[in-house]
């Protein structure tokens, strides 16, 4: 249940989420790919309320989808999108297992992503929820999340891509890791009560794989810095409110050597690395973030696709490893971060 206190915080970020932006959502260009992929993105929701990657991880598609949607301005009592956006969430609430996962172990491979996608959703959703007794629902939903996300932790603080009691080999990995964090974050953003020595543990993970150079290696067993993974552990420290941590000044400087270039020559993973990484240089300030969106427009503009769609012309992006309503989703909330409709990545 959301607590009293907490709601004049939501009252603030509404009002000043309602501000219009004079940042990278707000220029010509980046209004057109967004409305375009907006369109398109809506027409490829299913009757039931979900997204598919070709089939697969229909959770995590469809928290990723409303993320994006959201971040336009739409919520599920107005907007746009507001009816695809409440098919989406009454989707993932009927995926809230016994058990407090989000999601259906028997058709999400690798489940940890769409269950912390999803809390990340349900929490933003929350906030503005005007109806009681759908507040006590998402309440309900989020508080067994959390609970199923506490347990799934492994002893060395990180998430696998099921739960460790599941698994039992204590296997961890640090994009599954910064999905969980940030779905928490959210979830206590919202009034969820979430425990502290989780957050802590998750923390101390994070530092633990961080290398000398200020690579986040793959996983606490090792396997190398990922430069999609750093700029995801930083976003989720700035979550945990690490602000001046020592770690940050390291892992930043790796990103800007590693994803400082517009290309994918050097790495694999692109969007989703720039899906995090748009945070953090949205929240280190606007000479920063005017210098980074110039380049990312440029390229998002360039790998664009014209398509039609039932209601006007469409945009849709191809790229990547999953597909494209996972890469238009991503990209979608890159180019409206700066509109501040989400309280998770507001400055």
């Amino acid at each position: 249940m959301i607590r009293p206190q907490n709601w004049h915080r939501w009252v603030l970020l509404f009002v000043l989420a309602a501000r219009p932006s004079a940042g990278l959502a707000a220029s010509p260009d980046a209004q057109r790919l967004t409305s375009g992929g907006l369109r398109w993105l809506a027409s490829q929701q299913h009757r039931q309320g979900h997204w598919t990657a070709d089939g697969r991880y229909p959770t995590a598609m469809t928290a990723l989808a409303g993320l994006a949607l959201i971040a336009s301005g739409s919520t599920s009592t107005g907007g746009p999108y507001s009816e695809n956006l409440r098919k989406a969430v009454d989707y993932l609430v009927l995926q809230a297992q016994p058990s407090g996962l989000i999601g259906d172990p028997l058709r999400d491979d690798r489940y940890t992503y769409g269950h912390g996608f999803s809390m990340l959703l349900l929490s933003q959703v929350l906030g503005e929820e005007e109806d009681l007794e759908r507040r006590h629902e998402l309440s309900r939903v989020l508080a067994a999340a959390v609970k199923f996300t506490s347990r799934a932790q492994t002893t060395a603080g990180g998430w696998g891509y099921v739960s460790s009691k599941e698994d039992g080999s204590g296997f961890d990995e640090g994009s599954t890791t910064i999905t969980q964090v940030q779905g928490l974050r959210g979830c206590r953003n919202a009034g969820i009560a979430v425990p502290k020595e989780v957050i802590d543990r998750a923390v101390a993970y994070i530092h633990f794989c961080t290398m000398d150079d200020g690579g986040v290696q793959y996983s606490s067993n090792g396997g190398g810095g990922r430069p999609a993974i750093t700029a995801a552990a930083i976003a989720c420290l700035y979550n945990a409110g690490e602000y001046d941590d020592d770690y940050v000044p390291r892992m930043l400087e790796y990103c800007r050597e590693h994803l400082g270039s517009q290309t994918e020559s050097s790495y694999g993973h692109w969007h989703y690395a720039h899906f995090y990484y748009s945070q953090v240089q949205y929240r280190e300030g606007d000479e920063t973030w005017r210098a980074y969106r110039a380049g990312t427009l440029e390229k998002l503009a360039r790998e664009a696709e014209n398509v039609a769609t039932p209601t006007g012309p469409g945009v849709v992006w191809t790229q990547g490893y999953i597909g494209p309503v996972y890469t238009t989703a991503l990209n979608l909330i890159i180019l409206q971060v700066d509109k501040g409709y989400l309280p998770i990545y507001q400055r």
